[in-house]
Formats: structure tokens, C-alpha cells, sequence
């Protein structure tokens, strides 16, 4: 856990917030499972009216298959990769062509930037990325991003911009994210159903241990609230507070109002690195440890050793992410491993003594060294 200091972050820190990232889904822009130009206006109009008294906002939007979808004659929607690629491919000129003519109503421009996982993974399509979004804000274009669906495959794919968004509010170093969904927020239970409350704030992802979170989403979208949560989860613990709302409660978001759900800020801002391996990275493998590495890791910030490794899962090799569970299956940390899976499997347990004798003193190294690990933090209530 850190020791930093985590301040309370209020609804009218996310409407004041300099520079925002704000994440639409396919959902909140489609009606019948094709684009309706209507809620695109309604959200323009709030972003516009937003960016016009001051703020810089960077828009990552989904709906290009649903934009793609009608001119292909998909009434269902696509079936397969295939089809949503092509769905894609089609929908994001459609999608860009809509924003552009909203945006220009309101004296603004904007420019098209498509990502993939390797733009955030990979180093220097990272710093390229930022220095793209950089300059389209310093010359007052308004970027609006979204997954490069046409090339990508489910192998390479972040899943659903919720992620994604998060991701960005790193690279653009955001005051604020907030995320717009169909509810006003985290509910305690399925809303609308007798005694479900919408829950106000977030301080520490162990409140949420009671609260079932389901729902995969819209038929013409890829997440759900779930992956709204994950996506909070992702920005606040490195530093930048998330709301989570109703795409038609953004103008109240946006005037520091009571809706939603806030996410408060659970960690510090971190390298583009630690958040790749805390969250982005595709794991590997699993490692679980004892109860006194678990400690270890995440209270004392020491290296895992080969001697708390009790159980090896996934084939990896040396340099590539793995989990790092407790007993129970808990996710404590993740970091890059020291070992091949098939070498930590011959180590289990072992000490380093017991390591050198077994595969020689030059791989007497630790199973994660602290400088290659990230711990799943959690956090303080508000004061």
C-alpha cells in the first residue's frame, strides 16, 4: 500500500478540471443498434459549451460499428470479426464526418486519432502518441480517439475503450476522466430495483466487495459497468479521479452537480511503464504466493522470492508479466518475471542457497525484483 497522501477530490474539482478526458460508449450515440446523430449533437453541445468557457477536453468515442452497421446492411449488427472490422472500417469516417459538423457549429475543429494496444505499450508509440495529442490541444483541435477496430483482433484488442480511456487520461496527463455510460452511476443493486441506491463515492475498492457488479452492456457495445469500474480503478490509482456517469447527466457532470458515481484518487501519478504492467499488460502467467511473500510485496515493497512462490500457472519466459496471488487467489501485485515458468517451476519454495546450487549462482535472482512489480493499492475514506 502507499503512503501517499491522497486528497479528497470533489465533484467541483472534475468541472474544474483544465484538461478532461471524457469516454462515450456505442450505446449512449446509438439508437436501435445504429448511430443516432441526435444524442451526438446533445453531447457535443455539453463538450463544446465546456471547452468554449476555457477547458481542454479530449473525447474518446466508440460507435463506429454502429455507425458502419446500416451502410453494410447489418440490422443485427456484425456476427464476427469480419464483419465488425468492416462495420468499423466504414462507420469511423461516418462516425468523424458527424463530429466534425457538430463541432464546427460550435466554431471548433477536431482530428481523428486511431490507437491500438501497441501505442500504449510499446515505448516509443507511446511518446508519439503523446506529442500527437499534445499538439492537437495546443492548437485548439479537439482529439477524439478511438480503438483502431478495423486492424485490430480480440488478441491484440484493449476490449473496450473504458480501458482505453483511462490510457489516455495517462498519456495526456488529465486533471479529470469521467466515463459515460446509460445510469447515473454504481448502484448497490441492479437499479430499479426496491432498495438500490446509487452509490455517491468511491474512497477504497474494498466498499465495493459487497456490491455485485454485472452487465456486459448494450448488444451494440463491448462493456458494462464492470469495465467502467476497472477503468476508474485504472485512473484513479494513478492519480486521476474518475466519474462515472449517464451520457444525459453530462451537463450536470460538467457543472460540478451531484450525479454519478466519483472515483477519488487512490494512488500518485505513475510512469506510462507501471501503469502498462499494473494495468494494460496481458499477463502471462500466475504466480501464488505464501501468506509472508504476500506481506512482503505489498507492505514491506520487497522483491518476490523464489522461496514464497508456492504454485506456478501459465508459460512465460523470462521478462514477461505475470500475476501474483495470495492464498486465496487474491490479486496483490503484478511484475515482470525473473525466470522462464518452466525454471520457477523447479524452484519452488527454494532458498536462494538451494536456487544457486540448482541452476547456479548467476540465477540466484529474485522470482520479481520490487523495480519490475506494481501492487494492486488500495485506499483511504475520505476524511
Amino acid at each position: 500500500m502507499s503512503d501517499y497522501a491522497c486528497p479528497v477530490i470533489t465533484r467541483q474539482d472534475i468541472a474544474w478540471a483544465g484538461r478532461l478526458v471524457v469516454k462515450v460508449g456505442s450505446s449512449s450515440l446509438s439508437r436501435d443498434g445504429h448511430l443516432d446523430p441526435a444524442k451526438l449533437d446533445a453531447l457535443v453541445d455539453a463538450l463544446a459549451a465546456h471547452i468554449n468557457s476555457g477547458h481542454e477536453v479530449v473525447l474518446v468515442s466508440s460507435g463506429a460499428q454502429a455507425a458502419g452497421s446500416l451502410p453494410l446492411g447489418l440490422s443485427a449488427g456484425p456476427r464476427n470479426l469480419t464483419e465488425a472490422q468492416a462495420a468499423a472500417s466504414v462507420g469511423q469516417g461516418l462516425l468523424i464526418a458527424h463530429y466534425t459538423r457538430a463541432f464546427i457549429a460550435h466554431g471548433l475543429r477536431v482530428g481523428q486519432v486511431l490507437l491500438t494496444a501497441e501505442d500504449v505499450i510499446r515505448r516509443s508509440h507511446y511518446r508519439n502518441a503523446r506529442r500527437v495529442l499534445d499538439g492537437l490541444l495546443e492548437a485548439g483541435i479537439v482529439p477524439i480517439i478511438n480503438e483502431n477496430d478495423a486492424v485490430a483482433t480480440d488478441e491484440i484488442r484493449f476490449g473496450d475503450n473504458d480501458r482505453l480511456a483511462a490510457l489516455v487520461s495517462h498519456i495526456v496527463r488529465a486533471d479529470a476522466l469521467i466515463l459515460l455510460t446509460d445510469v447515473d452511476g454504481l448502484y448497490t443493486a441492479p437499479p430499479g430495483k426496491p432498495g438500490s441506491e446509487r452509490i455517491r463515492d468511491v474512497a477504497t475498492f474494498d466498499e465495493l466487495e459487497a456490491v455485485r457488479v454485472t452487465g456486459r452492456g448494450s448488444k451494440v457495445g463491448t462493456g458494462g459497468m464492470v469495465t467502467k469500474v476497472q477503468a476508474a480503478a485504472m485512473a484513479s490509482s494513478s492519480g486521476i479521479p474518475a466519474l462515472v456517469t449517464a451520457a444525459t447527466e453530462l451537463r450536470a457532470a460538467l457543472a460540478g452537480e451531484d450525479t454519478g458515481t466519483l472515483f477519488q484518487v487512490t494512488g500518485k501519478r505513475v510512469s506510462a511503464r507501471r501503469m502498462w504492467l499494473g494495468y494494460a499488460a496481458k499477463m502471462r502467467g500466475r504466480l501464488t504466493v505464501d501468506v509472508g511473500a504476500a506481506k512482503a510485496i505489498t507492505k514491506g515493497k520487497k522483491s518476490l522470492l523464489p522461496v514464497g512462490v508456492v504454485a506456478v500457472s501459465g508459460d512465460f519466459g523470462v521478462g514477461e508479466p505475470v500475476e501474483i496471488v495470495d492464498p486465496q487467489g487474491v490479486t496483490v501485485a503484478r511484475g515482470l518475471s525473473g525466470f522462464t515458468s518452466d525454471e520457477l517451476r523447479k524452484i519452488v519454495g527454494l532458498s536462494e542457497a538451494e536456487v544457486a546450487a540448482k541452476l547456479g549462482s548467476e540465477r540466484a535472482v529474485p522470482a520479481v525484483h520490487r523495480d519490475e512489480l506494481v501492487t494492486q493499492a488500495r485506499a483511504r475514506r475520505p476524511e
